[in-house]
């Protein structure tokens, strides 16, 4: 890549903007096949996402290391018997951290040696107690790819929307409605018409920063924190509302959505339901959109640089306003799968913070659909082997709390990891860059 225009040129203000549309040009991919040929262009590839790869796992891995001294010396055993034997103290307070993180990973993994007994009995009911782990690892999953998909196509398109818990209350909402208000439907017409309707709400809590964001240059990051508080009293006054309230109650719940638009379970016994698949789906979707179309290109030049995506004919506000309805319509689909999956009706609170995880988690994907997944399974594993791992080992739920916060902190300093472990970084091109700052 060059650094400036060709030496004896007049340098004017159409020449730079061509400049700035050749950085831009080169630092995207276009969509289609990328330049070289098979083999070859594969092999570079596999190297980039290794190398993209390093500094996630090693946060990841510093998390843990550092959640290991927090378990130690938070342990009032260790402190009491370290001033007559420190030794043993340590070396029982690591016994206690492999206890605690082998509690987590079996209470969301499962144990292999029971999962393989399980499935060479052939016995229905002892597969599925062995996959009940997994199972909540992935039913935590679900709403957090949708939300980090939320988040990442803001980060791509160099916007930073930290509506996304507002828009997957609005989602809910939406969806809840019509899961109970549309009676007499078959599963194939109704459960489709119920999940559209969680993205048409989602999507109309997007397209408002979108739109002043464009139109008035709203920062979208004060917007969308606005409209969540907006969205969690939304909650409370259509919990309230006659035809929404369940009937019979005076406290804040809807009515149960009915059998037709709810999602089935992927398997008979477990909570995990289609859901999980429908995120995957969606991931195919954005990776394609972001990727390989017209739409996803322009997109991300925008988020790389406005001025030269405009002089290459873009239109900015069109644009931005689209990214954010996206952005919103995921989200929404995070609430949907969560009132047509899980619980079945909406209550205020029901979301423990997906929307503000899925900004950890589109950081530490990357901002890649792909990413996005990993990373959400992991956060999903988190939370499901937290409770487990209190009733096996009396390790504080508050600890996953811990390592979440840690590893969002290492992912968002990338250069402290590459310090601590003497790694060189990589040439910066510009495509690191996913949203903008508050100067912007």
């Amino acid at each position: 890549m060059s650094d400036g225009p060709p030496r004896g040129t007049w340098v004017g203000p159409d020449t730079t903007m061509a400049h700035e549309a050749a950085i831009v040009d080169e630092a995207i991919q276009k969509p289609g096949k990328p330049e070289g040929r098979g083999r070859g262009w594969l092999r570079v590839d596999v190297r980039g996402v290794a190398r993209s790869l390093v500094v996630p796992i090693l946060a990841v891995f510093t998390a843990l290391v550092i959640g290991g001294f927090v378990i130690v010396l938070s342990d009032p055993a260790f402190w009491a018997a370290f001033p007559s034997d420190p030794i043993g103290a340590i070396v029982d307070g690591l016994r206690n951290v492999a206890a605690a993180y082998e509690a987590l990973f079996t209470g969301a993994i499962g144990s292999p040696t029971e999962i393989l007994q399980a499935i060479a009995s052939g016995d229905p009911a002892e597969i599925t107690k062995a996959l009940q782990p997994i199972s909540e690892t992935l039913l935590s999953a679900t709403p957090l790819i949708f939300a980090g998909l939320a988040v990442a196509v803001g980060f791509r398109a160099g916007l930073f929307n930290i509506g996304v818990e507002g828009q997957l209350y609005v989602g809910a909402i939406f969806a809840v409605y019509a899961g109970f208000a549309l009676t007499g439907l078959p599963w194939f017409i109704h459960l489709p018409i119920a999940i559209g309707a969680g993205m048409l709400g989602g999507a109309i809590w997007g397209f408002v920063p979108g739109f002043l964001k464009a139109k008035t240059g709203a920062h979208e990051v004060i917007v969308t924190i606005m409209m969540n508080y907006i969205a969690y009293q939304l909650v409370f006054l259509v919990l309230k509302a006659e035809g929404f309230q369940r009937p019979g109650r005076d406290d804040p719940i809807s009515q149960n959505v009915l059998p037709s638009a709810q999602l089935p379970p992927l398997i008979e016994g477990l909570r995990v339901h289609w859901g999980f698949i429908l995120a995957l789906v969606a991931a195919a979707v954005v990776s394609w959109i972001l990727f390989r179309s017209t739409k996803g290109y322009e997109f991300r030049a925008v988020g790389l640089n406005p001025g030269a995506a405009r002089y290459a004919g873009m239109n900015i506000s069109r644009t931005i306003i689209l990214a954010m309805v996206t952005s919103g319509a995921l989200a929404g689909l995070a609430g949907t799968s969560e009132m047509l999956g899980t619980s079945g009706r909406l209550t205020p609170g029901f979301s423990p913070g997906f929307g503000f995880d899925a900004i950890a988690i589109a950081l530490l994907g990357g901002s890649r659909p792909s990413g996005v997944v990993v990373a959400a399974i992991l956060f999903g594993a988190l939370r499901a082997g937290s409770t487990p791992m209190q009733a096996a080992t009396g390790t504080p739920v508050d600890l996953v709390v811990v390592i979440q916060a840690l590893i969002i902190m290492f992912v968002a300093a990338p250069a402290l990891v590459r310090a601590i472990y003497h790694i060189k970084a990589g040439r910066t091109t510009g495509t690191e860059v996913f949203s903008k700052g508050w100067g912007a």
